[in-house]
């Protein structure tokens, strides 16, 4: 899907509150200094507390202890280097949406309650729109009014289509109404939105099983795309949603929201190590536009670029 551009730009101003919290922290704390035991403790804290994880931390701090007694390292700005050169490597090569040839793009969204999963669909919404494309909402969080209140909220300022049912009416249903129209209407892309309960639930891992049977029925290779919505400023925490949710369904990618919400916003770098799911889109802020492709180049330059 190629209806967004990743900017260098967006990105550093989403990442504002970790940059200052690791990677100009750190720049600062380097420049200048010998690369010793103290100085090493020191990147190690950093790393923690910004929330790269136990894993990539141990592992990133452990080769950098070994170049360093190896002579190959030996002043502190050298290991800016070597921290950008390591984090590019576990965030791997971006992984773009998926396209489609003919009929409509069906992207399913899930996601716990309060991580901003409604409001990243609208994101999604809102950029296809700028990119001339059409687009069909379906709110298939039927459990709770608010959420499909919330979502028609949205269909109605940003111009687009919705297909929702009465109130805790089932959402397969209202699934295969909302293909039943993308296909009449011609859309380009059909977007899900799905409950939210919490993902201990198996009722609701159950019944998104059930929305993937309808949309497979309907439409060949759907849904093309299975998008979790985690919440950046949740931590660690986002890592056991994610785990509990690719037990159940088959997810091919993330889209890390309100990551210009924390400081800790090295939990890409652990979702990137630990899940093996492509993080392919992200959230920087309230607005409609403030959503772009996940580029792990751009990613680790705004981690440590200059204001």
């Amino acid at each position: 899907m190629g209806f967004l551009r990743s900017t260098l730009g967006v990105i550093k101003r989403g990442l504002g509150r970790t940059r200052a919290a690791m990677g100009g922290s750190l720049t600062s704390l380097l420049r200048g200094r010998r690369l010793d035991d103290a100085t090493i403790d020191a990147i190690e804290s950093h790393l923690i507390q910004a929330d790269v994880g136990p894993t990539a931390t141990s592992e990133i701090i452990a080769e950098l202890r070994a170049d360093a007694s190896a002579g190959k390292m030996e002043r502190g700005e050298d290991a800016v280097d070597f921290l950008k050169d390591r984090l590019r490597a576990r965030l791997g090569s971006p992984v773009p949406m998926a396209e489609v040839t003919s009929g409509p793009l069906v992207v399913l969204v899930a996601g716990v309650n309060g991580v901003g999963k409604t409001t990243s669909v609208a994101k999604i919404a809102h950029a296809l729109r700028s990119d001339g494309r059409s687009v069909l909402l379906a709110a298939a969080d039927t459990y709770r009014a608010a959420a499909v209140e919330q979502l028609a909220t949205w269909a109605e300022r940003l111009d687009v289509d919705l297909i929702r049912g009465a109130e805790g009416a089932d959402p397969a249903a209202v699934v295969w109404d909302a293909v039943d129209a993308a296909l009449a209407r011609n859309v380009d892309v059909l977007l899900v939105d799905t409950a939210g309960r919490m993902h201990t639930e198996g009722g609701l891992m159950r019944q998104l099983e059930k929305i993937r049977g309808v949309l497979g029925k309907r439409i060949p290779d759907a849904p093309h795309e299975v998008l979790l919505v985690l919440d950046a400023t949740q931590g660690q925490n986002a890592l056991v949603q994610a785990r509990q949710f690719t037990d159940a369904i088959d997810l091919t990618g993330i889209f890390l929201a309100k990551l210009d919400g924390t400081a800790r916003g090295g939990i890409v770098v652990a979702i990137a190590s630990e899940l093996g799911i492509p993080l392919k889109l992200i959230g920087v802020g309230e607005r409609p536009e403030d959503v772009t492709p996940f580029d792990p180049e751009q990613f680790v330059e705004g981690l440590f670029g200059e204001e």
